[in-house]
């Protein structure tokens, strides 16, 4: 009934060559044991006084109501195991220092063309059909290089060459058995840096051919087909990477597509992008084409140079008034000042046609380098924002992302055998690595949906009967399991003062009223009604006393304290940030916004969904399960932790990152969580202050319950297989030692949930996607840990992803069934939806808390919060950096103890 999520943008034959291995993990190094022989003392290792994932309790799962045979986009590669690739560090520096006496940083596009030029300058020392480099510091060879330091010239086009000493020292030998006894289970820890090498091997012949978007590969050019308009190209790409697997080390590759800026001299790009822009009236636009412009990498066409500039912004003069200090490289002419013009003219023999507007500023380390826009091309390959694309280029680039599986399979199938793919040209086969290219074969399981229960119009529970193909159900002529009476609410109409976009309040408040008591929520029927404006949106302190006259008019009529404020806006705006982080951290008051055109239109679908979300924050419970979940039937009391950190943006170098952590309050249902949220240090993964956070959260489920829960189950969002240490060894420890301080002592599993990776499952006949419950635990998992894919949701557009999880922990004695059922089972009880989601639900809650937790600091960042908005007037003129520096105060982040225990963030 509500389509509440759609699809992002993620056994073969050995060759039998006696010189190449295809491993595969052998029975005997898996425990074989019955679901009742696994026990917790099992699953709980240390080595060396560290925590490492247990092994596979047993050989998969057997539950299953059918199996599919599936297709996986996973590549067998075959590798020689006497292989021995030399690892080399690579130290490129300037040798003259800058005129502050500084080193200057490399960009890393100069530094792979200095690595071109050198090998270039000495190809029979340096063979680059025998080597691979990451574009920063390390460089893979399958034969043995010289060592030292030597010397490379770069020229720039401008009679000026730049000198550069390539320091090079061997670091070590990585001899590729290690992976081989790796995979027969000689040694536990996987061989990170054998496999780092062989990854970078495998990327280095798309490094060459193609643009490197972060982990993308692209074409240099785009199809004129995907044209987003606005000088933005959706461009059709792949990303893959190593990974060990039951059958094997397997390269996983997938298609993805990124909207990135068009290859086009800057000024027709501002044409393309800024709407109206006239370069005869440059003035009116200046400020915008700065913020377009800054920290973009263009080339120059003045001059021959391969080199790369970032824009750092536009001249204060024009370019008919530009001069500057004129010293001759030779020191035959004495210093003399010339202008720009005269010096572009007699350098390069160019005449400036746009004289009246200014130059771009590329230059570095605070020094200026003024060049005309006319001489900058934009740089290939550079991404947009896709946030910030149009409406219709947004749709556009969705469509192309989210391809059905029979294209994607096809795309994905021919980036593989591409010559510009990893196995293209002759690197990887030098080093001895071989692929099959065909798509692994798997069977998969589908598992059973849960038996539901909700609400009855005559009282009492009704049971819901599931299509297994489908697992989606409607509200029609039912009931949410529990509906919370809402005797005090109002409406906050800030479309009032628009024109064309206005809610119609006595068409869409008795709309809502009866879909909400169809549903069993009692409400009353006279809300209080404000009109307000759009742009109230505008100003943080407005906003404030605009919730404050709601809440003050609502006492006046008796209404006591309002349980929530429907708002209703003509459109989205940025000032719902600052609503939301008004009412949930100042004032303590839930609220639920709605789109005026949305609300007018009342569909049931839309009415209901609208319910279920209020209902939900407001601590009702719209779904339940009928049967207790797996592993806890004979009872005790279990809470589901979820974790996630949210990031800034990758251009944001100062801005906090948001962890978030959410728990279950409520057993058997676990339909209820409470969250806590805090800023913490850039970038870093690892979640500061998790124990405390986590014994919080129990301390909350003590006094919902009673008591403390015995049994905690963690479920981490957002680290990759790197990372998982860091998720054992620290933040599981710091839980431990939180809990030993405060004398409780549950038992715990730690799992990570992975939806950032590239595995994509495939019906081996047929078009659609894998049916909802599909579950894959051979071939394609790691050789011997606890881990598995579940595709929990039904796909309708694009190719479904499923959700990878890993337990780093268990001392619950999980077996395959167990876990795989209890985790599908959790995914039809997420709050706002009438159908399992991809994602467990305490991590699904998790991200929406982060996500929350992110608006919040940049309502902050924007000045939109009545923190920053009500200090003073010269508070306003602070910079954005200084408002970075405040947000990483954790009482701008703390909710109000009113909102701290309910699901205000569905």
């Amino acid at each position: 009934m509500v389509a509440e999520e759609e699809e992002e943008e993620e056994e073969e034959e050995e060759e039998g060559e006696e010189n190449k291995i295809k491993i595969s993990f052998p029975d005997s190094a898996v425990p074989d044991m019955q679901s009742s022989e696994i026990i917790p003392s099992l699953s709980v290792l240390k080595i060396s006084d560290k925590f490492v994932p247990p092994k596979r309790p047993d050989k998969g799962g057997a539950l299953a109501i059918w199996s599919v045979r599936l297709l996986v986009n996973h590549f067998p590669v075959n590798y020689d195991p006497n292989t021995i690739i030399g690892h080399y560090d690579v130290h490129i520096q300037r040798e003259s220092p800058s005129r502050n006496g500084r080193l200057a940083k490399i960009s890393k596009s100069d530094l792979c063309m200095i690595r071109e030029k050198l090998f270039s300058d000495c190809p029979n020392d340096f063979p680059m059909a025998m080597t691979a480099y990451d574009g920063e510091k390390n460089v893979f060879s399958a034969i043995p290089l010289p060592v030292g330091t030597y010397k490379v010239e770069i020229s720039d086009g401008d009679d000026r060459t730049t000198t550069y000493n390539v320091a090079i020292k061997h670091v070590s030998d990585l001899e590729v058995c290690k992976l081989k006894d790796y995979f027969c289970g000689k040694v536990l820890s996987v061989p990170r840096d054998i496999l780092q090498g062989m990854d970078i091997v495998m990327k280095e012949n798309p490094a060459r051919q193609m643009i490197s978007i972060a982990r993308h590969f692209h074409p240099w050019e785009t199809d004129p087909r995907d044209d987003l308009g606005c000088g933005i190209a959706a461009s059709r790409g792949f990303q893959h990477s190593l990974k060990p697997t039951s059958q094997g080390l397997a390269l996983c590759l997938d298609y993805s597509v990124l909207a990135i800026r068009k290859h086009l001299p800057v000024i027709k790009f501002l044409e393309q992008h800024i709407d109206g822009f006239n370069i005869g009236n440059f003035r009116s636009f200046r400020e915008k084409v700065e913020t377009v412009l800054k920290e973009l990498k263009v080339s120059v066409t003045h001059r021959r140079t391969k080199q790369k500039f970032s824009i750092v912004g536009l001249s204060d003069r024009d370019t008919r008034n530009i001069d500057f200090d004129y010293q001759d490289p030779s020191g035959q002419i004495p210093p003399k000042r010339v202008f720009l013009v005269d010096y572009f003219r007699e350098k390069y023999g160019v005449k400036i046609q746009h004289l009246n507007i200014p130059c771009l500023d590329l230059g570095k380390n605070n020094r200026q380098n003024f060049v005309p826009m006319e001489f900058c091309v934009l740089v290939e390959g550079q991404r947009y924002p896709k946030d910030d694309l149009g409406r219709d280029a947004g749709l556009m680039l969705k469509r192309l992302s989210l391809a059905p599986p029979p294209i994607r399979k096809r795309i994905i199938c021919d980036m593989v055998q591409a010559s510009s793919g990893p196995f293209g040209g002759d690197v990887s086969r030098n080093f001895g690595i071989q692929v099959d290219a065909s798509m692994t074969r798997v069977t998969g399981r589908v598992i059973a949906p849960p038996q539901l229960k909700l609400g009855s119009p005559n009282g009492g529970f009704s049971p819901l009967v599931m299509d297994p193909q489908n697992c989606q159900w409607n509200l029609v002529d039912k009931q949410v399991v529990e509906g919370r009476p809402i005797d005090q609410w109002a409406v906050l109409d800030f479309s009032a003062g628009e024109r064309n976009k206005r809610l119609f309040p006595n068409q869409f408040i008795p709309k809502l009223i009866r879909r909400c008591e169809k549903l069993g929520i009692h409400i009353k029927r006279d809300p209080h009604y404000e009109p307000a404006s759009m742009r109230v949106f505008g100003n943080a302190r407005t906003l404030r006393e605009c919730i404050d006259w709601v809440i003050a008019q609502a006492r006046e009529k008796g209404m006591g304290n309002l349980q929530i404020i429907i708002c209703v806006m003509s459109w989205r705006d940025n000032g719902y940030k600052t609503l939301k982080w008004i009412c949930e951290t100042e004032i303590g008051l839930v609220t639920q916004c709605c789109l005026s055109g949305s609300a007018n239109e009342a569909k049931d679908q839309y009415l209901a969904n609208l319910a279920m979300k209020i209902n939900a924050k407001l601590g009702g419970s719209n779904v339940e399960l009928i049967e207790r979940l797996p592993r806890f039937e004979s009872g005790g009391y279990v809470m589901f932790i979820g974790a996630d950190v949210n990031h800034p943006a990758p251009h944001n170098k100062t801005c906090p990152s948001i962890a978030a952590v959410v728990a279950s309050v409520n057993w058997p249902a676990a339909t209820r969580y409470a969250a806590r949220l805090r800023p913490q240090e850039h970038r870093k993964e690892s979640i500061s202050k998790f124990g405390e956070m986590c014994l919080e959260l129990v301390d909350t489920y003590a006094r919902i319950n009673g008591r403390r829960p015995e049994s905690v189950l963690v479920f981490r969002d957002g680290v990759s297989e790197s990372q998982s240490d860091m998720v054992l060894n620290e933040e599981l420890l710091e839980i431990k030692e939180v809990f030993k301080v405060a004398n409780y002592f549950p038992t715990v599993t730690v799992i990570v949930a992975r939806k950032r990776h590239q595995t994509r499952l495939f019906l081996e006949s047929g078009s659609g996607n894998v049916p909802p419950g599909t579950v894959v635990d051979t071939t394609i998992i790691h050789p011997f840990e606890f881990d598995f894919y579940l595709c929990s949701h039904r796909g309708i557009i694009g190719t479904s992803k499923p959700t990878h999880y890993h337990v780093l922990w268990d001392e619950h004695g999980f077996t395959s069934d167990q876990l795989q059922t209890l985790i599908y089972n959790l995914c039809f009880t997420f709050a706002r939806c009438t159908k399992p989601v991809s994602l467990v639900p305490p991590v699904y809650y998790a991200d929406l808390v982060a996500y929350r937790g992110r608006m919040f600091q940049e309502a902050l960042i924007g000045g939109q919060s009545p923190a920053y908005a009500s200090s003073s007037s010269s508070a306003r003129s602070h910079s954005s950096s200084s408002s970075a520096t405040n947000s990483f105060d954790e009482r701008f982040y703390k909710l109000h103890e009113d909102l701290s225990n309910e699901m205000f963030f569905v």
